[in-house]
């Protein structure tokens, strides 16, 4: 495999709880002229597959390269259906629906699909006051649960949480959530499209549901809802400070871990395996091999494994996303810098490598 910085094409989502804050508060620009909810970063879901718009795997879908190419895409000795990892802007310009996603064991017992979907949230933008639902109360039974979903009585049964920016909330498959309205987020999750909603309307239109539907997908919701499961905004752990880089671990577990980082000045990067490096400032410049491509603002590049070695040059913002060795990537360094293991814990799921 030729490995570069690959720049992906962007499969969009239009719900209806969308707006235009990717492209006025994110800066993000091409976009259509249209209510856009969501832009896929980096896809390899079913009907929403990217594929490479730049360099010699041009016309390349990334389900193609992670197939023919999986220990120079994403990591050797990884095997698997797809790319790992979904990244996505998204604009809760309106409330997204009540709603939850199966983890892999009931992904693969009630839907036939490989694997759940875990995902976190970072905050860029939210306005004074915003709020997102997260998980369920204490003491509340199956039924109570249910008849508040059909009522539409979310407060009754689930926690509201602040949600300001730069905080990142770890939300694990089978968590009850929504955010919204005037969130603006990105949001890093295995590949999966699955959810179970609780609403009265199909958030692509709006279109009402009948009563028979919406009992049907509250029940299916139920089923694979784990109401024991909760979470805190974190305001991320400091790994690193240079005079070139600080580095903010904003969560982690073992399906990935997201990082936001502070670029001035030049800055080499050796890893191993796949990055996903997407921009939230000026633009910068990044090397390897000899050659030099720009990363935008608002843009996103997904690094391969093979590649390993970039230098990033210039003064921005940008988040990089990958699956980590949790010990190694994220557990020792943290340790080293004398963070308790509470304070670890509290990034998501790394509970087992802290034991």
């Amino acid at each position: 495999m030729d490995a570069y910085p690959l720049q992906l094409t962007l499969p969009m989502a239009y719900h209806i709880f969308g707006g235009e804050l990717i492209k006025t508060r994110l800066g993000k620009a091409n976009l259509p002229d249209k209510r856009i909810a969501e832009t896929w970063e980096v896809s390899d879901v079913d009907g929403m597959i990217a594929t490479v718009k730049n360099g010699s795997l041009s016309g390349k879908t990334l389900r193609e390269l992670a197939e023919q190419f999986p220990d120079e895409l994403v990591a050797p000795g990884w095997r698997g259906p797809h790319f790992p990892l979904l990244t996505k802007f998204i604009d809760a310009s309106g409330m997204l629906p009540v709603h939850l996603h199966a983890n892999d064991e009931a992904a693969q017992r009630l839907e036939q699909q490989p694997n759940g979907k875990t995902e976190a949230w970072h905050i860029l933008w939210a306005a004074p006051g915003a709020t997102c639902l997260v998980g369920i109360k204490p003491g509340i039974g199956q039924q109570q649960l249910r008849a508040a979903l059909l009522a539409e009585k979310y407060d009754e049964v689930m926690p509201r949480k602040p949600v300001k920016t730069g905080d990142t909330f770890y939300i694990p498959g089978g968590m009850l959530h929504t955010f919204g309205p005037d969130t603006l987020i990105y949001e890093i999750e295995q590949t999966s499209n699955i959810q179970q909603h609780a609403m009265p309307w199909r958030m692509e239109d709006g279109s009402k549901l009948s009563a028979q539907e919406r009992e049907k997908n509250i029940d299916a919701l139920l089923a694979e809802l784990r109401p024991e499961l909760t979470t805190e905004p974190q305001p991320g752990l400091k790994l690193e400070e240079t005079s070139q880089l600080s580095r903010l671990i904003c969560c982690a577990g073992p399906y990935f871990a997201l990082e936001r980082w502070k670029l001035s000045g030049s800055y080499r990067y050796q890893y191993s395996g796949a990055r996903i490096v997407s921009s939230l400032g000026d633009p910068l410049q990044i090397t390897a091999n000899g050659e030099s491509w720009t990363l935008e603002r608002a843009e996103t590049f997904l690094l391969p494994s093979a590649l390993g070695d970039v230098t990033f040059s210039g003064t921005s913002e940008v988040l990089v996303g990958y699956v980590p060795d949790l010990q190694k990537d994220v557990i020792a360094p943290l340790q080293a810098r004398g963070y308790s293991e509470h304070a670890i814990a509290q990034l998501g799921d790394v509970h087992d490598k802290l034991r």
